[in-house]
């Protein structure tokens, strides 16, 4: 959270990593069943909340066109995947113990 504005969460985690491998912001607003103007809000929001824009776009259709991530988005995402490994690996012994809890099939 940045004030009342959500910077940051696993949905954007999953736009800024399709921006990254597709190079558009459409294209990854397609594979993740959105519109392209809700993907642009979410990633003005981004660029917002940070200090550094994490991604950036040009104009000018398919030809022309295209977004890329800045080295702040790069880093945004390492970070990001990293906290979701250290917190799965933090929660292993507990999510063990819960399942031993379940009856067995």
């Amino acid at each position: 959270m940045r004030g009342k504005e959500i910077a940051f969460g696993p949905g954007k985690l999953e736009l800024l990593a399709l921006v990254a491998e597709t190079g558009s912001i459409s294209n990854a607003a397609k594979r993740m069943d959105m519109s392209y103007m809700r993907a642009w809000s979410l990633i003005q929001t981004m660029n917002t909340c940070f200090k550094e824009p994490v991604i950036a776009a040009a104009r000018g259709g398919h030809e022309r066109g295209g977004a890329e991530l800045t080295a702040t988005g790069m880093e945004v995402l390492k970070l990001y995947r990293q906290m979701q490994k250290d917190g799965l690996k933090a929660v292993q012994a507990d999510w063990r113990a819960l399942q031993g809890l379940l009856r067995s099939k």
